[in-house]
């Protein structure tokens, strides 16, 4: 399922790759000239930064000690760097995060009452109700017609054939031309959701099932896994270039549903007075003035723009090398 070669278990590989991507000076450590064979910090620099002897980080990199305490953990997330989502993934990795986790008998994943009254009281906003596998639980009119106006509506109540958010941005064209150049960032932020899920869920049959698919399926997708990268569920903004309405920046609010373990609402807004929501209000519109939508048909006359907001970027045309 994982495609690298660093470390011999989940933690090992995720410390290997946090350290690589450190630099001395970035933790104030004073570099000789010293040729490093390897990026990064070296083990001696991390065990000496988290205050533990080297023989113990070396054991916990190659996965023959898993069960560090959490202030170990804590101090090894500070000496890295790491943010609070790659910290909390951290203490999933280790020998206490994933007993706890298999003491946990996690529930089925049912769309309830209220959770579509939670989806109903955001209007004609896009929403998505998404699973702890990014699986699509259930989404409003315009959510479906943002998001995959080109499948069934109806596709997310059918048992084994819902749509995977993850599945739809590497192995879906739509949804690749949906996010346009914004693609590459988009695709790390689906990758490390799925980190982020490995370490809360990690031993969960389907969620190992859909990584070893988009491992095969996808060259980016493995090249992406194997940069260990997590993503916390909060708030990103895209430039998305939808076939009926064209482009619209947004922003994407992921919030958890209270009482249902793993899943979370996503709605999607733009600026207040600008072309970006009033497309969505057209969006909107159409969809519910049909009954359904038909999102794959451009409209006559409607090319996505290659318009950028000021202050980001360009990215470079390989979606990999961004």
């Amino acid at each position: 399922m994982n495609a690298t070669t660093h470390g011999s278990s989940p933690l090992g590989e995720f410390l290997s790759s946090r350290r690589a991507m450190v630099t001395p000076a970035e933790v104030g450590l004073r570099e000789y000239g010293d040729r490093r064979r390897v990026p990064g910090l070296r083990r001696e620099e991390v065990a000496q930064l988290a205050g533990v002897s080297v023989p113990y980080y070396i054991r916990l990199e190659q996965g023959t000690s898993l069960n560090a305490s959490p202030q170990v953990l804590d101090a090894l997330a500070a000496a890295l760097g790491l943010d609070e989502a790659e910290r909390r993934h951290l203490h999933g990795l280790s020998g206490e995060g994933r007993e706890r986790t298999r003491r946990r008998r996690l529930p089925a994943e049912q769309v309830t009452a209220a959770m579509r009254q939670l989806m109903d009281a955001f209007g004609d906003a896009p929403a998505v109700l998404l699973g702890r596998r990014s699986d699509v639980l259930a989404w409003n009119r315009t959510g479906h017609a943002l998001f995959a106006g080109h499948l069934d509506p109806d596709s997310p109540h059918r048992p084994g054939a819902g749509p995977n958010t993850a599945r739809l941005v590497f192995l879906d064209a739509h949804t690749r031309e949906l996010y346009g150049e914004d693609w590459p960032r988009k695709a790390r932020d689906a990758v490390g959701k799925l980190r982020a899920a490995v370490g809360e869920y990690p031993d969960d049959p389907q969620l190992a099932s859909l990584i070893g698919e988009l491992t095969m399926g996808s060259r980016q997708f493995a090249e992406l896994w194997a940069e260990h990268r997590v993503r916390a569920w909060d708030l990103a903004e895209y430039q998305m270039c939808h076939p009926l309405v064209g482009p619209v920046d947004v922003l994407q609010h992921s919030m958890p549903v209270p009482r249902a373990q793993g899943i979370r609402l996503v709605v999607v807004t733009a600026a207040p007075g600008s072309a970006s929501q009033a497309a969505l209000q057209l969006l909107a519109h159409t969809a519910h003035s049909d009954g359904h939508t038909a999102g794959s048909a451009p409209l006559t006359g409607v090319t996505p723009s290659r318009h950028r907001r000021r202050d980001e970027p360009r990215p470079t045309p390989d979606p990999i090398d961004t």
